[in-house]
């Protein structure tokens, strides 16, 4: 067993497995699941866990280049941005429109379904290189 860090060891080998520009991706429980996509659901109960507590948690485990998420979420959930922009400070990131947002999320090689349920709430995540 770890001591700190992710005890979850489906996630713990999905952000393991994440190499340059492949694509991880973190969702609210609202989030469309692409059919084939490889989801690792941790959502409980509403709200369990947010957004936020998995992105921090991932962040910590994950080298990431830059980011990915919707542009609606400038206007509609501007909060969970301000909050993204915190937790990656210095890492670039992109906006695209939802529905490209959800066409990106094909080429995740894992999804992260949270209990979030403010909307918008979703970002993919381009892993970078330690070296």
């Amino acid at each position: 067993m770890r001591k700190d860090g992710i005890l979850n060891p489906a996630l713990e080998a999905a952000i393991a497995s994440v190499g340059h520009t492949e694509y991880l991706a973190i969702g609210d429980c609202g989030l469309p699941m692409p059919e084939a996509a490889k989801v690792i659901d941790l959502s409980l109960v509403r709200g369990v866990p947010t957004f936020m507590q998995v992105l921090e948690a991932v962040r910590e485990e994950l080298v990431i280049e830059s980011f990915i998420y919707a542009e609606e979420a400038d206007t509609v959930n501007p909060g969970i941005v301000a909050q993204i922009r915190e937790a990656l400070p210095g890492i670039p990131g992109c906006k695209v429109s939802h529905e490209a947002f959800k066409e990106e999320t094909k080429k995740a090689k894992t999804i992260i379904r949270t209990g979030e349920y403010s909307s918008y709430a979703n970002i993919i995540l381009i892993g970078g290189v330690n070296f």
